[in-house]
């Protein structure tokens, strides 16, 4: 279960990354905008105002999410639904998917699918988080595979479960897109409280741990993420009342159809 407090709690972090997305998209009056994995809606709601003639829709597969975006006054239609479900009805010309396709295996195919089913000239933007080799979710894995934990959590996490910027704009290239595909590496300098948990442990608590504290019990959480934040504070020390905590996004932004379009 998604919890939209503990998800927020570095809302202006991760929101930065939603905005160097969608600042990448020229659209100028498109009649429907889809937000694909909206989360409590927050950031769709700034679609609805950056472009106010379009329909937007923002759907996300966790009610408690859903039930957060509606209580926002906005104008966006919010709807729970999965987005592995989602197909174009044909007037949708922007779609926005932003740290959601992690979660999902083999998304590379939904890419592939909603690139093509996309009216021509529609812009299709993605991003994904792409840490996953960082020390945080190395420690992850490896506290994961020991004993106690093996067997409820580490088939929970993949290792590799987005690609690189080439392997998306190659993906999309193929499908018929112009594609612009890149990746930032941003520098997060979080406030380290003396009495508080270790920084990077709270901001895991709101999405890569949430699997991890399903699968276990009230004392198996506790010791896991008593293990896990010995780790962090190793990896990310505090210094100066503060953490750096380096974090790679990797993003892509294609025009569907326009490949077609010039050579017609």
């Amino acid at each position: 279960m998604w919890d939209p407090t503990t998800y927020l709690r570095y809302g202006d972090e991760r929101s930065r990354p939603f905005h160097d997305l969608v600042a990448r998209v020229p659209a100028d009056r498109p009649r429907t905008v889809v937000d694909l994995g909206c989360g409590p809606g927050q950031l769709t709601a700034t679609l609805a105002e950056r472009w106010p003639t379009a329909r937007v829709v923002g759907l996300d597969s966790a009610p408690e999410m859903i039930d957060r975006a509606r209580a926002l006054p906005s104008s966006v239609e919010f709807a729970v639904a999965d987005l592995r479900d989602w197909r174009p009805a044909g007037d949708e010309d922007v779609v926005v998917t932003n740290a959601a396709l992690q979660w999902v295996p083999g998304h590379q195919e939904l890419l592939r699918r909603w690139a093509v089913e996309l009216p021509a000239g529609a812009w299709l933007a993605m991003q994904v988080p792409g840490n996953f080799d960082a020390p945080s979710h190395r420690a992850l894995r490896e506290i994961a595979g020991r004993p106690a934990w093996r067997a409820q959590v580490a088939p929970l996490l993949r290792a590799d479960p987005v690609d690189d910027p080439t392997d998306y704009a190659e993906l999309l290239t193929a499908a018929g897109c112009a594609v612009d595909a890149w990746e930032t590496t941003y520098v997060h300098l979080l406030p380290a409280e003396p009495a508080a948990d270790h920084p990077v442990l709270a901001w895991m608590e709101g999405t890569a741990l949430r699997p991890v504290r399903a699968a276990l019990d009230a004392a198996g959480w506790s010791a896991f993420r008593a293990e896990l934040g010995v780790r962090l504070t190793a990896a990310y020390p505090v210094r100066h009342g503060q953490v750096s905590f380096p974090f790679r996004r990797v993003f892509v932004v294609a025009r569907t159809g326009a490949h077609a379009q010039e050579n017609q």
